[in-house]
């Protein structure tokens, strides 16, 4: 079942309550996302990124995943 920006963006938000989030696409199979937060200070893109997919909470795990792809921009604040 594709997932609609709003769901998301709710899961990020879960995560990372303080963030700037901006989540993108209109078909709910191939979106994208900026997530912005603090905790990523000091952290390699991998980590980020990988803190951004433990949020999404098994979305996009495998085949039978609400989400097959998401382009995703992660970065501390300047």
């Amino acid at each position: 079942m594709p997932m609609q920006a709003q769901e998301i963006e709710d899961l990020l938000r879960e995560s990372f309550p303080d963030a700037e989030i901006q989540v993108g696409g209109h078909d709910g199979v191939h979106m994208s996302a900026m997530v912005i937060d603090e905790s990523f200070r000091g952290k390699n893109r991998v980590q980020q990124q990988r803190a951004v997919y433990a949020a999404l909470k098994g979305k996009m795990d495998g085949a039978n995943g609400d989400l097959h792809a998401l382009a995703l921009t992660t970065k501390a604040p300047e």
